[in-house]
């Protein structure tokens, strides 16, 4: 009897202590269940939301609360953030205010469709903080590691299936402050994260620069939504290798912004090994004449498998450029029902020398009147009703 009295009381204890969090294994967002104590550690203070998520510690948000990011959030190697389905956080610090996951680090931020998370600021303005960063252990081309833009965190490995975690439906708004004239913040920028990290039902609004980017990595994405953000709104680099499915892109009302999707392999090596060469699947990109008016750029060494895109509203739909991006993609069917709706030029090549490179031959690309994109034209696609903020 008394030594079951000592079991129930260091059970009790131990549930009186400890965060608990269940991450449902199930494809129904809405099984999600989290449970946890008054917060500890950087979460304490919701209203100073910032610094380390040390190694072996699990920092778990509570979505009642309304977080300000007052500085940068790091989470360490080891280390783990929790912020549940319906959780806010607003930023208005500029570059000093940005959520970093480090190399071996995993964030599970898992909203719903209903209760999506919400990263934005009370200052409603492009680039009024930094935004997400994930860096990961997956293969780059620009060496053996490298370090990132943003917070100075090593990236890239040889671990392709590297998980950093999970996002699930969750909003980034007004992000992507720019730091000096080679280093911008995006909305989401993925260094070397691997393909065993969940990218799924994300929205990047209103931010300064690219909103979604990719150096290097194997990640997989869908259901991305990236509007009115003021450069690229999807953008790769340094040897990219997954795929997107499901995406759908859109300028500003005032006609700000540059192209739909801005791909390199390496500006440096357009050879480099591995090669960009992700896949992409039911897109919609819908631009405007003015700035960089590409609907894709295709260009330094990238390659890509490219079906099911609506273009709309750009002066040119399809830009290949410098010779390996030409060779790959021109006359060689890899882009595959296309529509264009009001677009100037359907397809250009140029070679590296910034001359006319040959003729653009036929099945360059191939068009499908009844190509839909995202899902719906050119129209808001269905998946991304209410949580998207679209």
């Amino acid at each position: 009897m008394k030594k079951n009295t000592l079991k129930l009381l260091a059970a009790a204890f131990i549930m009186s202590t400890t965060a608990v969090a269940f991450q449902s294994c199930s494809d129904n967002d809405d099984d999600e269940v989290i449970i946890t104590n008054p917060a500890t550690g950087i979460a304490a203070d919701p209203a100073n939301f910032k610094g380390e998520v040390k190694s072996g510690e699990t920092v778990t948000l509570d979505a009642t609360k309304l977080y300000k990011l007052t500085g940068s959030v790091k989470v360490r190697a080891g280390g783990t953030l929790v912020i549940p389905a319906g959780t806010r956080i607003e930023a208005n610090g500029g570059t000093s205010s940005y959520v970093l996951i480090e190399q071996g680090a995993k964030i599970f931020a898992n909203g719903t469709a209903t209760s999506p998370i919400v990263f934005t600021s009370p200052n409603p303005t492009p680039g009024s903080w930094g935004g997400v960063v994930i860096c990961g252990k997956a293969p780059i081309n620009s060496g053996a590691t490298a370090v990132s833009e943003v917070g100075e965190s090593i990236y890239g490995g040889t671990v392709a299936n590297d998980n950093s975690g999970s996002l699930k439906f969750v909003r980034i708004e007004y992000a992507g402050a720019i730091y000096t004239g080679v280093k911008e913040f995006n909305g989401l920028s993925l260094f070397g994260v691997g393909n065993g990290t969940v990218i799924d039902n994300i929205s990047m609004i209103n931010g300064s620069d690219d909103g979604i980017e990719f150096f290097g990595g194997t990640v997989n994405v869908s259901n991305i939504i990236s509007v009115a953000n003021e450069d690229d709104a999807f953008d790769w680099t340094e040897g990219w290798n997954g795929t997107a499915t499901n995406i759908y892109t859109k300028r500003r009302a005032d006609n700000v912004g540059n192209r739909g999707i801005e791909a390199d392999n390496n500006a440096n090596n357009k050879d480099a090994s591995p090669r960009s060469n992700p896949t992409i699947k039911n897109a919609t990109f819908i631009g405007a004449t003015s700035g960089e008016s590409d609907g894709l750029k295709l260009r330094e060494g990238t390659y890509a498998s490219i079906d099911n895109v609506v273009l709309s509203n750009w002066t040119t739909g399809i830009n290949v450029e410098h010779d390996q991006s030409v060779t790959y993609f021109n006359g060689q069917n890899r882009i595959t029902k296309v529509k264009f709706d009001n677009v100037a030029t359907k397809a250009s090549v140029k070679a590296t020398t910034g001359s006319p490179a040959a003729a653009l031959l036929p099945n360059t690309y191939t068009e499908d009147a009844t190509a839909n994109g995202a899902g719906n034209g050119t129209a808001t696609p269905t998946w991304a009703a209410g949580w998207a903020g679209i």
